[in-house]
């Protein structure tokens, strides 16, 4: 592969590596890990509560 392609650096969004954030679930309380970061005021759920929380999909 041209050395001057491979310095641009990550292809697509899922070549770059994901950076977890951690934080408290807002519903049980677990600490958890999420690949964004928490803004205040906004409630955040862990893996296992968050499909108490999803709407559904039509």
């Amino acid at each position: 592969m041209n050395e001057r392609y491979q310095s641009r650096g990550p292809r697509s969004y899922n070549d770059r590596p994901r950076e977890f954030h951690k934080t408290v679930c807002s519903d049980c309380g677990a600490e958890c890990e999420v690949p964004f970061k928490p803004t205040e005021g906004r409630p955040v759920y862990c893996r296992d509560c968050l499909p108490k929380y999803r709407k559904p999909r039509f």
